[in-house]
């Protein structure tokens, strides 16, 4: 290639690579050979595996996806198609394939690839189909309750002191247990559309723990339960939002006081760790209570909502079915790992894993 092809050549990628930083959306020029010939930076941010000169099918291994790309190639038309990506977090994207036509008329050497992120649009349509379902399956035994003692009041009850008395007191029940449903059943939601967003602050863990230790001492003086915290001394900061950590962490200790109370005693330990995977410091914060333990087959479905492993002792304790599902979507929105360790008759630790905030070991976070 002479002197002049070569200048030709480098000025048409600058003018490719101006072109496609200035879009919004994740964009990757290809050629004919499906070699990646230009990417803009949401295109590296989706995926820091890109390279220019690599082929693109080795990068993002989505079967969908090659084959219409490999289809736009053969036909010379646009094509697009959807598909979900993601391991822990599932993301949707549409993706559409574009020729660039050449100016002497000859088949397009040069193929856009542009992704649109559909995730939020399908959190919405999902978020709203559960809340249906879900919402409608659980608040008809409550509503069921209150419609019949209503009823009750107005018939043959009308003018018994006795049982108006009784009947007020299971309906005033019944209608903070719907509720607190109703309640998680929105933080649920919230936290769902969410969480493929990481959050852009910071909390201190001991302050936090401390603050929720707090608040669940009346809980735990009327199960008479004792709580230890053991923590270190130096200050661990993870990148979080706190009120959604305080939310994670009451429900954690409130199950544990609740339905594991026969054991007298909830030990909330932190300590610095490090990631197995990668070694990369991490903050493990442990919750464990000896009461009577969990069977090894329900420890799969805990996260799952509504799931219990005993209905009746779930119900009267005022339970939802929803916090460990509050809890598994809130540590994966912190981009962390919960782990559940049980043994009957032993009692049960639920491990919350979090990332270490780069900044922590310089200074804690303003608050």
């Amino acid at each position: 290639m002479s002197e002049l092809a070569e200048a030709l050549a480098r000025q048409d990628q600058c003018l490719l690579d101006a072109l496609l930083g200035a879009l919004p959306e994740p964009v990757a020029a290809l050629d004919r050979n499906q070699l990646v010939v230009a990417l803009n930076p949401p295109a590296l941010a989706l995926a820091p595996g890109w390279r220019t000169g690599e082929p693109f099918p080795m990068v993002l291994r989505v079967p969908a996806l090659a084959a219409t790309i490999t289809r736009a190639m053969a036909r010379h038309g646009a094509q697009q198609v959807e598909f979900s990506d993601g391991d822990r977090i599932e993301r949707w994207y549409r993706a559409h394939v574009m020729p660039v036509a050449s100016a002497s008329g000859r088949p397009a050497e040069l193929f856009l690839l542009t992704l649109h992120d559909l995730t939020p649009l399908r959190r919405v349509e999902e978020v709203r189909a559960d809340f249906v379902a879900n919402a409608s399956h659980e608040l008809r035994t409550p509503l069921a309750a209150l419609s019949g003692f209503i009823d009750t009041l107005m018939g043959p009850a009308r003018n018994d002191a006795t049982a108006r008395e009784e009947f007020l007191l299971i309906m005033q029940a019944q209608a903070r247990r719907m509720a607190r449903l109703i309640d998680d059943l929105l933080s649920l939601s919230r936290i769902e559309l969410s969480e493929h967003i990481e959050p852009d602050a910071t909390a201190e863990l001991q302050p936090l723990l401390r603050h929720v230790v707090d608040a669940m001492q009346t809980l735990a003086r009327e199960r008479d339960v004792e709580m230890r915290v053991t923590a270190p001394r130096k200050p661990l900061v993870v990148p979080g939002d706190r009120d959604e950590l305080v939310r994670l962490f009451e429900n954690l200790i409130e199950n544990a006081l609740k339905y594991a109370a026969t054991g007298k005693r909830v030990d909330i330990g932190v300590e610095l760790a490090a990631q197995p995977e990668n070694g990369k410091p991490e903050i493990a914060v442990t919750v464990r209570d000896y009461g009577p333990g969990i069977a090894p087959e329900h420890l799969g479905r805990l996260t799952e909502r509504f799931y219990r492993v005993d209905v009746g002792v779930s119900r009267s304790e005022g339970g939802t079915g929803l916090g460990l599902a509050l809890v598994k979507h809130i540590v994966n929105r912190h981009r962390g790992r919960l782990t559940i360790e049980s043994t009957l008759g032993s009692g049960s630790v639920f491990t919350v894993h979090l990332p270490l905030a780069m900044d922590s070991r310089r200074s804690p976070p303003h608050r």
